[in-house]
């Protein structure tokens, strides 16, 4: 609403009412305040018939003792001020408690507003009424409708104070409701029923029961980085020093893209699709490519969905198990020294990913044919009849990928290199 003159100033023609007269237009208004509060919650109801009628200890309606209480202190106003004092104090907390009703039934403040509009034009309506009857000028009564236009301004910043309050709390008791939410479906087992449990908590925050979810782990861009737009149906808990998110139907229409455009300059990783059941095993995919993003061996900077990135995900996770096997498999490079042990292990994978000869393998390595067929025979003094062994040549490549995704074996042309 925007804002109005001050109420009533010193160069007025309010003040120049004589002295009798604002004591006798205050005297009738404040008989009449009552009828008045009536009148107006009268037709308020009648406007609004859904409104709830919240009672106080005596029983009267709350409305109705807040609109009595505001026409009198706007009158005691009238007649009691200096005319310096700028706007009345309103009434505490009946009208913060208007507002805070407002936001606990899920009403918009428009609302509000448009029905403290209407017992403002049925209180001018009589106060108007009023000013004719004791010889109010017509000047110092149009200074009037302003002035109640100001007071309606702070009854409607009390009201949005209180509808600030329970829009807070509504949303602390959702984020509550939903981070339980969050632990059952990540938990893997359940007292009683699971499906059950889900049921009663998903329904407490109207989240639908989904199929399949994927489970994000997400990395803060800043300290106080402000919460992901993610949409109304992802599950978002902000608490944990990596915010995780549940994504229900991960591969629904245009999900893939609202979450690109929703993450954007968000770092992370998306677990696997899973059936809801196994939402701690897709959580558990996303927390390892994040710890790998961590050390440098998946890409940083963005959010991955772990489905494209398999091949890191099962070679580098188990990494006590692959470096024993590492050790055992690649124990004949032992004593080629450093260099010639890492360009002989370079030749075994090309030739273990190609499965060709001498000249497959030295186009996938950028070398000279003649180079390869040196180090193959080399490879083949090294570990004999062994290297035969369709089991031993899947260890050997194994392992060899694996370090390849560590950065201690080159990239081959093949795979993006030289």
């Amino acid at each position: 609403m925007p804002a109005r003159p001050a109420t009533l100033s010193t160069r007025s023609a309010w003040h120049d009412v004589p002295r009798l007269q604002v004591r006798q237009f205050a005297a009738t208004a404040m008989a009449e305040a009552p009828e008045l509060a009536e009148e107006i919650l009268r037709e308020i109801r009648r406007e609004y018939p859904h409104l709830p009628v919240v009672l106080d200890e005596s029983g009267e309606p709350m409305a109705l003792v807040g609109i009595r209480r505001a026409i009198e202190v706007f009158v005691q106003h009238l007649e009691n001020s200096d005319y310096s004092s700028g706007r009345p104090t309103v009434p505490p907390g009946v009208f913060q408690e208007f507002g805070r009703g407002e936001g606990l039934g899920g009403r918009s403040l428009d609302s509000l507003q448009a029905i403290y509009r209407m017992g403002v034009r049925l209180a001018w309506r009589r106060f108007a009424d009023i000013g004719q009857r004791v010889e109010i000028p017509p000047p110092a009564m149009y200074e009037l409708v302003d002035a109640g236009y100001e007071y309606l301004d702070g009854l409607v910043d009390q009201s949005v104070r209180g509808y600030a309050e329970a829009a807070a709390r509504q949303a602390g008791e959702r984020l509550r409701l939903q981070r339980r939410l969050m632990e059952l479906i990540f938990a893997e087992h359940h007292r009683g029923d699971p499906a059950d449990a889900l049921t009663e908590r998903a329904a407490r925050i109207g989240w639908p029961l989904p199929e399949k979810v994927a489970v994000g782990v997400l990395l803060r861009p800043a300290r106080e980085a402000v919460a992901p737009a993610v949409g109304q149906g992802v599950l978002l808990d902000m608490e944990y020093e990596q915010p995780r998110m549940v994504v229900p139907e991960p591969d629904a229409a245009g999900r893939p893209e609202l979450l690109h455009r929703a993450l954007a300059g968000w770092a992370g990783a998306i677990g696997p699709p899973v059936p809801l059941a196994d939402a701690g095993k897709s959580l558990r995919w996303a927390e390892a490519a994040v710890g790998l993003m961590e050390r440098g061996l998946l890409p940083a900077g963005e959010v991955l969905h772990c489905t494209e990135h398999t091949e890191a995900l099962v070679l580098l996770q188990p990494e006590e198990l692959i470096d024993d096997l590492a050790l055992r498999c690649l124990a004949p490079l032992t004593h080629c020294g450093p260099t010639h042990g890492r360009r002989l292990a370079e030749t075994l994978l090309a030739w273990l990913e190609t499965r060709g000869g001498a000249p497959e393998v030295a186009a996938r390595l950028g070398v000279h044919p003649q180079t390869v067929r040196y180090r193959l025979r080399q490879i083949r003094e090294l570990w004999g009849a062994e290297i035969d062994d369709p089991d031993r040549r899947f260890e050997l490549e194994l392992v060899l990928r694996a370090q390849r995704l560590r950065g201690t074996l080159g990239q081959t042309r093949g795979r993006g290199g030289t």
